[in-house]
């Protein structure tokens, strides 16, 4: 049913966006890793809705709860089930939408394919399903932190026609949290927000793109052919709400350079081999080189927007709806941890999957 993801360090994702709550459970997880509710809210905090006066005003206060797995503050090596309860949830917002299809929203796919579709809001394609990716990627995030020293930051680097200037190699986590849209271009940041507030009364919405960097990510990380670290990471940023795309390294721009211009030398230094450019993103062949791995992620403006739009009802009749609840003018600052939690749950489960595969049994 597509609610699963990974192989070694694998997670499924439950819960409805206007039901009882919202998880996931993690299979795989190593045994003795430190553990607390206090390591994964950061990541939450970040995602949360009503943070700030450019996200939607739903008053989540997303606690966490983990409900299995760990023992004395360490994990067992057993499933992980981890919960947020949903508090300030409002179907009755919604009840226009239980005969009417909101466009380029999941209503009418889904009903065509399962012939049922929870109308609350958006059920399982809402973007509350992913507290769950968030929840499992921050304990990601520590395990690649702690046993690897690999570091994952994401920020929002377009909204609209508004493009921001960052140094890959030296932004940190903390530039990111220095506003509310999550840009470490102090300037740029100032046009964004002030760009999604005009939006937002304006009964509209904005997309974006949203840029991240792993550091720290050592040579091998990756499988050949169908399992190319790259392909994992697309599939991981397209299975986010809202994503339209993704682009590692020089991505669509690399069709305007030559080969001479495109390729990374290899360098070595003391005996380390590394690129001198990073035209590939730290990936070649599917397989991390050594080098940071970087890659942007476009994201639509949102779908439900406060003005009248043609649709059809359940009977496949024409008619108008006008968005209603409480939504996003734009899904970028909230989409940031969602970035790096999904690559954090890709680089833990091929480090995991590297580890099996190139230690020799004694």
């Amino acid at each position: 049913m597509g609610n699963s993801f990974g192989q070694l360090f694998r997670i499924t994702t439950w819960g409805e966006s206007h039901g009882g709550g919202v998880g996931v459970v993690i299979d795989g997880c190593p045994p003795r890793v430190r553990l607390t509710e206090a390591d994964i809210q950061p990541d939450l905090d970040r995602r949360r809705p009503g943070q700030s006066r450019i996200v939607t005003p739903r008053d989540e206060k997303d606690t966490i709860q983990i409900l299995s797995g760990t023992f004395e503050g360490l994990t067992l090596g057993t499933p992980i089930c981890m919960w947020v309860r949903n508090q300030d949830a409002r179907p009755e917002a919604y009840s226009e939408m239980a005969q009417k299809f909101r466009p380029s929203h999941a209503d009418y796919t889904y009903t065509e394919k399962y012939g049922i579709r929870n109308w609350q809001g958006g059920g399982r394609s809402s973007a509350r399903e992913t507290v769950g990716r968030v929840a499992a990627g921050a304990l990601a995030r520590k395990i690649l932190r702690d046993s690897f020293g690999v570091e994952i930051v994401a920020f929002v680097s377009q909204v609209q026609g508004i493009q921001s200037c960052v140094d890959l190699e030296t932004v940190r986590l903390e530039d990111v949290e220095t506003n509310i849209v999550r840009c470490p271009d102090a300037a740029a940041a100032g046009q964004m927000i002030e760009l999604i507030e005009k939006t937002r009364k304006e009964g509209d919405s904005v997309g974006g793109l949203v840029t991240c960097v792993a550091r720290g990510v050592p040579v091998g990380w990756g499988e050949p052919v169908f399992d190319r670290l790259e392909a994992d990471l697309a599939k991981a940023m397209l299975s986010l709400p809202a994503s339209k795309g993704f682009e590692i390294g020089s991505g669509f721009g690399g069709i305007q350079m030559k080969g001479t211009e495109h390729n990374d030398p290899f360098r070595a230094t003391d005996g380390r081999v590394r690129t001198t450019t990073n035209h590939s993103g730290g990936v070649q062949g599917g397989i991390s080189n050594g080098a940071p791995i970087y890659f942007r992620v476009p994201f639509k403006p949102v779908a439900t927007v406060m003005h009248e739009q043609d649709t059809v009802d359940l009977a496949h009749q024409n008619t108008t709806l006008k968005g209603r609840g409480r939504h996003d003018p734009c899904v970028l600052p909230r989409a940031v941890p969602m970035v790096e939690a999904m690559t954090a749950l890709v680089l833990l489960d091929h480090a995991l999957r590297h580890q099996a595969q190139c230690h020799s049994i004694s």
